[in-house]
């Protein structure tokens, strides 16, 4: 009966009640296993084992051995791992730990002779999180974003699309971090190395710009469908020319095309048979069906009586 017995945590105060001092601000490092769940089971232990020790030895060989030696609320996710660390860091973190990340996995999947292949997708983060030493330290909006930034579609997507034997290592940074680090210029890559994307997670109120980072690109890395609609959304090009107005929509590895003809036919594909067409008001045409270049049967307009009969 002594658990009962426990003190009960200090109440505190609802948010925007009173002020309070923010808590320490803290880098943020999140790591995730492609595929895991795709590996047979006997493997996982092994590679929530490997996940750690390699990201030991790239922070080791980047020589900001520091960051892992003085790392703050770590946490084993299973496929993955996460931790906080100083911010000052974090020039580094991006580059050349990242760059040092992929080559070491690189030498794993060599060594490994192909028995466990491991592809991470990184995430990096800037924000105030509670840092005293307790149990339920490390957690706050920050961590929670940082989670979501490493499940967005944009990160997930460039890992797919790139070679499994050449990159290992696709990053997504928050804007945050991207903005202290990089847009700063206190981080050894220029910002061109970097593409700016908008983070969304299937299922989740999550929709935050963010930039993604590939050591080693490989593929077709470069076709921005796989970025996300609202990136492809600022290329299309729409033309109005008083007849046809034609508009395209690209999404991530598919397309449609919608196409509208004022006052006109407009035809795609085959149609057998005679079209239907009813007028409505204001001139235009009502079509029911599929209009399409290959008509077979009459193609105008069928009217029995006079066509403007019905209309003031």
């Amino acid at each position: 009966m002594s658990q009962f017995r426990q003190p009960l945590p200090e109440a505190t105060a609802m948010p925007h009640t009173r002020s309070r001092h923010l808590p320490p601000y803290r880098g943020i490092v999140a790591v995730d296993a492609k595929d895991f769940t795709g590996h047979p089971a006997i493997e996982h232990g092994t590679i929530s084992r490997a996940i750690p020790q390699l990201l030991q030895r790239a922070f080791e060989r980047a020589g900001i051995a520091e960051v892992w030696e003085d790392q703050r609320f770590p946490a084993s996710t299973g496929d993955g791992y996460v931790f906080g660390f100083d911010p000052a860091w974090m020039p580094f973190v991006i580059h050349p730990w990242l760059h040092t990340l992929q080559d070491v996995l690189t030498e794993f999947t060599v060594h490994s002779t192909g028995a466990v292949r491991l592809r991470l997708r990184v995430s990096l983060h800037i924000g105030p999180l509670p840092d005293s030493g307790g149990e339920f330290d490390g957690n706050g909006t920050p961590r929670n974003d940082t989670h979501r930034l490493l499940d967005s579609r944009p990160v997930k997507a460039m890992l797919a699309a790139s070679n499994e034997n050449i990159t290992h290592v696709a990053a997504i940074l928050s804007d945050r971090c991207y903005q202290d680090t990089v847009a700063s210029g206190y981080t050894g890559r220029h910002p061109d190395h970097f593409i700016e994307v908008p983070a969304t997670v299937e299922g989740k109120r999550f929709d935050q710009r963010a930039w993604l980072y590939v050591p080693a690109p490989s593929g077709n890395l470069y076709d921005r469908r796989i970025l996300g609609d609202r990136v492809v959304e600022d290329q299309k090009t729409r033309r109005e020319d008083g007849g046809d107005r034609r508009t395209a929509q690209h999404g991530a590895g598919h397309q449609s095309v919608s196409y509208r003809a004022d006052k006109g036919n407009l035809n795609t594909g085959t149609v057998h048979g005679g079209q239907s067409v009813s007028n409505i008001d204001g001139g235009g045409d009502y079509v029911g069906g599929n209009k399409a270049g290959t008509v077979h049967g009459n193609q105008g307009d069928t009217v029995q009586g006079d066509k403007s009969e019905g209309r003031r």
